[in-house]
C-alpha cells in the first residue's frame, strides 16, 4: 500500500518518509510519528491502517538525521541501539522534520492535517501541537510531555499513558500536565509502556483497541468540521 517519499525541511535537511494513500479522496491528512525504533515495519503498519480509515499518512523518518535507514525491533541490542539514537536526537530539529511532513501532507490533499505519535512519538506530537501549527494532535506515552508542559498547544489534544508505565508517573502528568491544562483530555490504560504496539510484551490489545476508537473520533471531529 505504501511508498518512499523524500522531504526537506526548513533547515535544508532532506530525510525519508513512508506515505500510504486512502483508496478514495482523503478525508484528512495524518502524520504519524515512530517510537524510538525508526519507521519499521510496526510503524508502517499504522500508516498503511490510518490510510485504510481514510487519512493521507505519512510517517517521517526521524532518525535520518543520526542514521538513514534505521528499522528496529523491540529487544536485545535493537533496544539499546534505537535508545542510544533517540538520545541524540535534536528535539528542535526533529519538531522541524514533523512540520515538513505536515507541509507535505497539505500540499497533496489541500486539507487539515493532525499528528499522532507514540513514545518518543507521542513528545513530539506534544511539541508539534505547541510548536508548529497541526489542526489535531494525539500523544501515546510520551515521556517528554511532562517536561514541556508549560507550553502551550496551538491545536486541540488527546493524551494517552498506560498506568503500568515504568517511565512515566502518572503523578508526574497529573501535576505537571493536567494542572497546567485541564482542558485536555488526558486517558490512562491498565496496560505498560508502548501498550500500543502489537510487536512488543508489552501490547495490550484492548487498551490499544480502545485508545484507537478514541484517537479516531477526535481526529475526525478535528480534521474533517
Amino acid at each position: 500500500m505504501g511508498e518512499h517519499v523524500r522531504l526537506r525541511a526548513f533547515d535544508e535537511h532532506e530525510f525519508d518518509a513512508y506515505v500510504a494513500r486512502p483508496a478514495g479522496e482523503p478525508m484528512a491528512g495524518l502524520v504519524v510519528v515512530q517510537e524510538a525504533f525508526g519507521v519499521n515495519r510496526h510503524i508502517r503498519s499504522v500508516v498503511d491502517g490510518f490510510a485504510k480509515d481514510g487519512f493521507f499518512a505519512v510517517a517521517p523518518a526521524l532518525f535520518d538525521r543520526i542514521e538513514r535507514g534505521v528499522e528496529l525491533g523491540y529487544a536485545g541490542e535493537d533496544m539499546q541501539k534505537g535508545i542510544a539514537i533517540a538520545r541524540q536526537i535534536d528535539l528542535a530539529k526533529a519538531v522541524l522534520d514533523v512540520g515538513a511532513a505536515l507541509d507535505y501532507a497539505r500540499r497533496e490533499t489541500g486539507r487539515k492535517v493532525g499528528v499522532i505519535g507514540y513514545c518518543l512519538g507521542g513528545s513530539m506530537a506534544w511539541l508539534a501541537a505547541t510548536r508548529l501549527h497541526p489542526d489535531a494532535a494525539v500523544g501515546f506515552y510520551g515521556g517528554y510531555v511532562a517536561k514541556f508542559a508549560e507550553e502551550q498547544p496551538k491545536s486541540p489534544v488527546m493524551l494517552h499513558f498506560g498506568l503500568q508505565d515504568q517511565h512515566i508517573p502518572r503523578a508526574e502528568i497529573d501535576e505537571k500536565v493536567a494542572r497546567t491544562h485541564p482542558d485536555i483530555p488526558i486517558f490512562w490504560y491498565d496496560a505498560g509502556h508502548g501498550f500500543n504496539c502489537d510487536d512488543r510484551a508489552s501490547y495490550n490489545a484492548e487498551a490499544a483497541k480502545l485508545a484507537r476508537q478514541r484517537s479516531l473520533e477526535f481526529l475526525k471531529k478535528h480534521l474533517t468540521a
